[in-house]
């Protein structure tokens, strides 16, 4: 049998079953931390000598040099054509599709100028760049994350980003195809077969071969993540990621079997990954319940499926529709799933979702692979102030200010009385100067 946590919205200690259950200490392991700031440390002095040793310790791969590690074109135009039919025809559409959603996204340049007044001929605006250079890391050896490649990589080359560069670790020297296969078809500029906090630090400082990025994205293990947050600041990030999320509001229309899939789908990431289920329906949260038990024996990864479900998983009886996305906004989740017959109606009513999965023919699997939004979200309530991964990320905005002679007068007078206020006489004499005598 399987105890996933049962709550009632009308339980007079509701509020505090459900903060207990959405608490998660996103604090990393000391020892973690302080072996990554040492391998950073050791990248940041010694470069690619410190890289080299740090792939032959921990993914027992040993070169001379790391521009041996470096993949050519040719190799990952070679994997993508060595794909099976099947495999190669998938990943060509989940490109393709990311692709068409992701070129609706860029930021443009915009400027006006101002022609009436003491203030004509000044223009004001907004000049938008792609990042020169990103470093992208994906997971390596058995774990293959093609999509990741995709999600992370095309976005960032529709944005324009001068020079893409891979890192993906090979334990034992054991390629991915598929991950390969997803750079070349990403358009990748550079990939080398690295991995761990050495990888991040090389992006992040530079080495001799590897040349220093603009920002860091693609997920990763506690000590990438580890080593991400210590290089914010020297590079830009994506986010440092908790556990994946799903919540599934639902009005008892479909399918138990599908709902408890979908619970399954987040919870086989990893014992931390959280599942929901909000319904104002009592019976059918009973017939998911017993979905959950009857499917979960069948499950490869059933382990971690009842571990997730029993530590973090909840299914969850509301009064209403209005009530379940009322909590849900609560809950901000990463993924959410209206599996609701008239589901387009509800979707005003959240505020709070890294991405809203509308129907319930919509599982959130299509959108990790290929329905065309990015599958790299906000995790953790990070949602209520945060957004997916997308073209914007890859992406700088300059202002643009030219102010004429005249405009300069009527400027910097008032900047001057500003500045002044603020105890800052050289800010106000530089305005000053450009002042010519009042009207």
């Amino acid at each position: 049998m399987i105890a996933v946590k049962r709550l009632a919205s009308g339980d007079a200690d509701f509020v505090q079953r459900l903060d207990a259950l959405l608490a998660f200490d996103a604090a990393q392991d000391e020892a973690v931390d302080q072996a990554v700031a040492a391998i950073l440390a050791d990248v940041r002095t010694r470069g690619d000598a410190a890289v080299l040793e740090y792939t032959r310790r921990f993914d027992r791969v040993s070169a001379q040099s790391l521009a041996e590690l470096e993949l050519s074109r040719e190799v990952l135009e070679s994997a993508l054509a060595s794909l099976p039919e099947a495999q190669r025809a998938a990943l060509e559409t989940a490109a393709q599709r990311i692709r068409a959603y992701h070129r609706r996204q860029p930021l443009q340049s915009w400027q006006y100028e101002e022609t009436e007044g003491a203030l004509a001929g000044t223009l004001l605006g907004q000049k938008v760049t792609p990042l020169g250079r990103v470093g992208l890391y994906v997971p390596g050896g058995k774990a293959a994350y093609p999509s990741s490649v995709l999600m992370n990589a095309i976005p960032a080359k529709v944005a324009g980003v001068g020079e893409l560069i891979m890192v993906v670790p090979t334990p034992g020297g054991e390629r991915n195809p598929l991950v390969l296969a997803a750079a070349a078809l990403a358009g990748v500029d550079r990939v080398f077969c690295i991995g761990g906090a050495q990888a991040v630090g090389a992006l992040a400082y530079g080495t001799r071969t590897i040349p220093p990025v603009d920002k860091i994205v693609g997920p990763g293990n506690a000590y990438v993540a580890a080593a991400k947050r210590r290089v914010f600041g020297v590079v830009g990030i994506d986010m440092v990621a908790g556990p994946s999320e799903i919540l599934v509001i639902c009005d008892g229309s479909t399918d138990p079997d599908w709902v408890a899939m979908d619970l399954f789908s987040q919870a086989e990431h990893d014992e931390l990954a959280q599942s929901i289920l909000l319904c104002p329906d009592a019976g059918y949260v009973g017939r998911v319940a017993e979905s959950i038990a009857r499917l979960l024996p069948a499950m490869p990864r059933r382990d971690i499926i009842r571990s997730a479900l029993e530590r973090r998983g909840a299914l969850i009886t509301v009064r209403d529709l209005d009530e379940a996305c009322a909590v849900a906004n609560r809950i901000a989740p990463e993924h959410l799933e209206l599996s609701i017959a008239d589901a387009e109606r509800w979707v005003d009513k959240i505020h709070n979702a890294g991405a809203i999965f509308i129907g319930p023919y919509t599982s959130e699997s299509l959108g990790d692979y290929c329905a065309g939004p990015n599958h790299v979200l906000p995790t953790s309530g990070s949602a209520r102030f945060s957004s997916p991964l997308g073209v914007y990320d890859f992406q700088k905005r300059s202002s643009l200010i030219r102010v004429s002679k005249k405009a300069a007068g009527t400027l910097g007078r008032v900047a001057a009385v500003l500045a002044t206020g603020e105890g800052l006489p050289a800010h106000a004499r530089s305005a000053e100067y450009r002042c010519g005598p009042e009207d």
